[in-house]
C-alpha cells in the first residue's frame, strides 16, 4: 500500500438536479455504459437519513463490475463544513482509486457548497471537476414550489450541462418553455440538450467545467451533526425510524433486520397509494429482492441482485402518521 501513488486529477462530475428529475436512473445509465476496463466511483447524498440509493445502486453494480459506491444520508453532505462528505469521499477515494467519480447530491442539496468542497484546497491535487450536470423535468416551470425554490435555481445556474430529462412525457410548449428558462437562470456558456428516461451520453462528462470561481462558497447554517442511522444497530423490534426536515419539505425512513420479508404485492399496492413527492426503497420480499421508485409520474419495481436490510424514505411536503402502520402490515407472518 506505502509504494501506492498518489491520487491525482481523478475526472469529478457533479450530477444534480431537484426532486424526481430521474439522476438515479441518470447515473444507473452511465455506469452501465462506462468502459469496461475503468473503475468509477460514486457519491451519493440523501435528504433522508436512512440512505437508499447505495442500496439501489449496489443492486445492479458491484465492485467487480469496477463500481464503488458510497452514501452520505441526512441532508446536504457540505454540512460542518464539509466534514461527512471529505469523510466519505476520501475512503471511496482510497478504496476505488477511480478512473471517475460521480457525485449526486440530494435533490434539495446546494450544489454551489458541494462543488466549493470539491474545488478547495483539500481535493485540488486529487480532482479534476469535469462538466457539471443538471437533470430538471420542464413540467416543474408551471409550479412555483420549484421555480421560486433557491436550490432549484441554483442547480440550473451551476451546470454546465443543463438536460431537459424526461422528454417524453412533455406537450405543448414545455420544451421551449424549459429552453428559455434556462437561458434566463444558467451560466451563460451552458448548453442546453433533451433526453428520455435519464439516458445521458458518457461524452457529455468530458472536459472541465466552465463555471468560475469554483473554489468560493459560502456556508449555509446547519444544526449539529446526529450520529449516522444507517450504522446504528437495528432494535429487537426489528426496525428502526428516523426522520428529517428542511428547505420545505419533511421525510420519514426505515431500515428492516433481513429477517422481516415482505409480502411484494402488498407493498406495491401500498407505495402505488402513497400521497408523497418521493419515494425510495430495497426490499427483501418473498418473491425475491425489489427496488422501488415513486414520483410524480408513477411507481417503478426493479429486481435487484441482492440487498443487507430492506430500506425505505419517504419525502413529502407533510407526513402521514399511518404510512408505519401500513408498511409494517406488508410484513409476511412467521
Amino acid at each position: 500500500m506505502k509504494n501506492e501513488p498518489s491520487i491525482s486529477n481523478v475526472p469529478t462530475n457533479i450530477i444534480t438536479g431537484f426532486l424526481g428529475t430521474g439522476k438515479t436512473s441518470a447515473i444507473l445509465h452511465l455506469l452501465k455504459n462506462k468502459p469496461a476496463n475503468e473503475k468509477w466511483a460514486v457519491l451519493v447524498n440523501e435528504f433522508g437519513e436512512i440512505g437508499v440509493d447505495g442500496s439501489l445502486f449496489e443492486g445492479q453494480h458491484n465492485e467487480d463490475s469496477g463500481v464503488f459506491i458510497r452514501e452520505v444520508p441526512g441532508g446536504c453532505m457540505c454540512c460542518t463544513a464539509g466534514l461527512p462528505m471529505q469523510v466519505a469521499l476520501n475512503v471511496l477515494l482510497t478504496r476505488a482509486r477511480p478512473d471517475r467519480l460521480l457525485i449526486e447530491p440530494t435533490g434539495l442539496g446546494h450544489p454551489v457548497e458541494v462543488l466549493g468542497v470539491l474545488s478547495g484546497e483539500h481535493y485540488q491535487e486529487s480532482l479534476s471537476i469535469q462538466k457539471i450536470v443538471t437533470l430538471v423535468d420542464a413540467r416543474h416551470l408551471s409550479d412555483p414550489r420549484y421555480t421560486d425554490h433557491e436550490t432549484f435555481n441554483q442547480q440550473i445556474a451551476i451546470a454546465d450541462i443543463i438536460v431537459g430529462n424526461k422528454a417524453d412525457l412533455y406537450q405543448g410548449d414545455d420544451r421551449n418553455a424549459l429552453e428559455t428558462y434556462a437561458a434566463k437562470q444558467g451560466a451563460p456558456h451552458a448548453e442546453f440538450l433533451i433526453t428520455e428516461q435519464g439516458v445521458l451520453d458518457p461524452a457529455w462528462l468530458e472536459g472541465p467545467t466552465q463555471i468560475p470561481g469554483v473554489a468560493s462558497h459560502r456556508h449555509h447554517h446547519h444544526a449539529h451533526q446526529k450520529p449516522s442511522i444507517t450504522e446504528m444497530p437495528i432494535p429487537e423490534s426489528g426496525y428502526i425510524k428516523a426522520e428529517n426536515q428542511g428547505e420545505g419539505f419533511q421525510s420519514v425512513g426505515w431500515r428492516f433486520t433481513p429477517h422481516r420479508v415482505f409480502d411484494r404485492s402488498k407493498l406495491f399496492s401500498f407505495f402505488s397509494g402513497l400521497n408523497a413527492e418521493r419515494m425510495k426503497g430495497v426490499f427483501i420480499t418473498h418473491k425475491g429482492v425489489f427496488g422501488y421508485n415513486l414520483t410524480a409520474d408513477g411507481l417503478t419495481e426493479m429486481p435487484l441482485d441482492d440487498c443487507m436490510e430492506s430500506r425505505v424514505e419517504i419525502i413529502a411536503p407533510e407526513m402521514d402518521s399511518a404510512w408505519e402502520e401500513q408498511l409494517l402490515e406488508c410484513i409476511t407472518p412467521g
